[in-house]
């Protein structure tokens, strides 16, 4: 038997440095990765899809996102299983229970909207732990867990949430209990553990069994996402009493978030970062975060101004990573000699150098004049 395990399609999510076209894009990825599950589930012959939770960003969407949603869902052409999570639980105000919802939900699509097992067909079932609000007092999947037996059924667990091993702060009611999933394991009685919550691929604990698909696109900066953009492809063994798993990550996502650290201190840094940028493939589907470190002169900053602002049109954003940015701007011996300028307007240039290289209040926007200057003596966009 073989099916499709996601999670987090967070569908209507917003990320708040994307702006102009490039937001809109981003939610038509969204679902355009959700509509690649069905000729995934084509090739791979999968009999379903489990989404384990965050299906929707929140409860409150547009009617035209839960619209365009559902009929994305209605492409993939098998079953899909949708567990309520964190992010769209099953409360009074959930959007799995609104009229639009119910009224357009194609026959593919099923909620599972009750803890417990869902019967998929004969010797096949899932075991669900939806989320009925955004506070859990327990573990929701250690619940639906207790009682279970080995009887030669063929079980999936679909869960939502942080796995206690991955966090520190163990006291948090919800977590879900390692020990006890892998207690289930150990017996039999269920034979893989669809997880969501994580948005970055991850096998938890020594079974093989314990899987985090991570979000089909991606949703945050690689050094907190580091494998984003996959659905996993899982092989269960029904003719084996034991039930041998296997795991196979499948690309989806189309979009990149980078975080990259540089050093510049000169023209010649200035110019790899270009290149650099140049090189990268993809602009209008990849987000920078961009730390950069180090000790420039008036002339070189503005050059490198000049490059941020045109690679910012490229890309669909380039942002600064403030916590790791921190370049300090000084004008060198001579720098602004040659300005071919004289009089009243060369005194008023040295008297922004001076203040420029000083560290008083001032100084910023001594050196942003400066800067300015130059641009506009080279000829450059101000």
């Amino acid at each position: 038997m073989r099916f499709l395990h996601t999670a987090d399609w967070q569908l209507g999510m917003t990320r708040h440095f994307l702006g102009g076209e490039a937001q809109p894009r981003y939610s038509a990825a969204r679902r355009a990765a959700v509509r690649a599950l069905g000729a995934l589930a084509a090739e791979t012959g999968a009999e379903f899809v489990v989404v384990a939770g965050d299906v929707f960003e929140h409860n409150q969407l547009a009617p035209r996102e839960v619209s365009q949603s559902l009929e994305a869902m209605r492409g993939i052409g098998v079953p899909v299983y949708l567990l309520p999570g964190n992010h769209d639980p099953l409360d009074a105000a959930s959007v799995y229970t609104s009229a639009l919802f119910t009224a357009e939900r194609p026959d593919n699509v099923i909620v599972l909207d009750r803890p417990g097992v869902h019967e998929v067909r004969p010797g096949l079932e899932l075991v669900a732990a939806p989320w009925s609000s955004k506070f859990p007092t327990t573990d929701l999947v250690g619940q639906v867990l207790d009682g279970l037996a080995a009887d030669g059924v063929t079980r999936i667990v679909v869960g939502h949430g942080a796995v206690d091993i991955l966090v520190p702060d163990k006291d948090r009611a919800s977590l879900i209990a390692l020990a006890s999933v892998e207690s289930a394991i150990a017996r039999g009685a269920v034979h893989y553990v669809a997880l969501g919550d994580k948005h970055s691929v991850l096998d938890v604990g020594s079974s093989g069994r314990i899987w985090y698909s991570g979000s089909p696109e991606v949703t945050n900066f690689d050094d907190v996402e580091p494998k984003p953009g996959h659905v996993l492809v899982v092989d269960v063994d029904e003719t084996a009493s034991h039930r041998p798993v296997r795991v196979d990550p499948r690309p989806v996502g189309t979009w990149r978030f980078l975080s990259l650290r540089r050093g510049v201190d000169d023209s010649r840094d200035v110019a790899d970062l270009d290149i650099n940028l140049d090189l990268m493939p993809d602009k209008d589907r990849t987000v920078i975060r961009l730390g950069l470190t180090g000790s420039m002169t008036v002339t070189d900053k503005a050059a490198l101004d000049l490059c941020l602002d045109r690679y910012a049109r490229l890309f669909a954003a380039l942002i600064p990573w403030d916590r790791h940015t921190d370049i300090a701007v000084m004008p060198a011996d001579g720098e602004f000699d040659d300005l071919g300028i004289g009089g009243f307007a060369a005194s008023a240039v040295q008297e922004l150098v001076s203040t420029a290289r000083s560290s008083g209040e001032d100084a910023e926007d001594a050196r942003a004049a400066l800067a300015l200057l130059l641009r506009l003596t080279e000829g450059g966009a101000a």
